[in-house]
């Protein structure tokens, strides 16, 4: 059973360089529930401006770049409510979305739901109910049921950013757990809750971890030679990819391609996920 309010809700946004589009996002979040940000760009005055700006915010400043997994991990930490929902700041809700999500969540097991994105799905998706089981869904809005989670734990902080919504997923099912993605609207803009799309050193950080993320993720689950023979096609790739771009002297594409390469090299090597945009 469900049977909760939006008190009892803690929202938690893990930000960086995300000031331009933050406020979209927290103007749309119930006023009485609570909001935890986790900045990890380090900017103390975002912290002094956007708590004198919003009622039951807290935003801590992390000294160096946790990661998405890691950062929400710390913000779970310091919420005291029984529900968590994971939002990226470039995600904003619609005046209904969390009625609607209490609404048809009501007296429903669940250990982790999910908003539909109206840039992904419309109503008919559904196809006439209100919420639809699902392996997994995707992390910029998750809301999680901490009594349901307790066996599951949260986010595999090995990851840095990509595919840890995934995991975390892939073992709440495989402990038998409820994943709904729900009819409550969100609109998402996907690509911008973590710096400019066209900020070349995010652009670097993306390539990297992608690749690196993709070969954890399955060295995870099904093994490290699964791994890299389902990898090694990007691997060829991406030093084919290299050269061709070299000589063409298109940079931004051989940065993007020496990037994919090292970030999958040093996962198949068994290196952590150390890579940080402007490091």
């Amino acid at each position: 059973m469900t049977d909760f309010i939006t008190k009892d809700i803690t929202f938690i946004i893990t930000t960086f360089k995300s000031e331009s589009i933050i406020d979209n996002c927290l103007k749309a979040l119930p006023e009485d529930s609570q909001k935890i940000i986790v900045e990890n760009s380090s900017n103390h005055n975002f912290k002094t401006e956007i708590e004198k700006k919003y009622k039951n915010l807290s935003c801590y400043v992390m000294d160096t770049n946790l990661g998405y997994g890691k950062a929400n991990n710390f913000g779970i930490k310091k919420s005291n409510t029984p529900y968590i929902f994971i939002l990226n700041p470039d995600a904003q809700l619609f005046s209904n979305t969390i009625d609607d999500m209490i609404n048809y969540l009501d007296k429903i097991k669940f250990a982790i739901a999910a908003p539909y994105s109206i840039n992904d799905f419309d109503e008919n998706f559904f196809n006439g109910k209100s919420i639809v089981n699902q392996e997994s869904v995707k992390g910029f809005a998750m809301l999680l049921n901490k009594k349901e989670m307790n066996n599951v734990g949260y986010f595999d902080e090995n990851f840095f950013i990509y595919l840890e919504e995934i995991d975390l997923c892939k073992r709440a099912i495989q402990n038998k757990k409820n994943i709904f993605l729900v009819k409550a609207a969100i609109d998402h803009k996907s690509n911008f809750s973590h710096g400019n799309r066209a900020d070349v050193e995010m652009e670097k950080s993306r390539n990297w971890h992608w690749m690196w993320s993709k070969f954890y993720f399955n060295k995870k689950h099904y093994g490290y030679l699964n791994a890299f023979l389902k990898t090694f096609p990007n691997l060829i790739s991406s030093i084919i990819k290299f050269i061709i771009y070299s000589i063409f002297k298109n940079d931004k594409k051989k940065t993007i391609y020496l990037m994919r390469f090292k970030g999958l090299l040093n996962s198949i090597l068994l290196l952590k996920s150390d890579y940080r945009p402007y490091k």
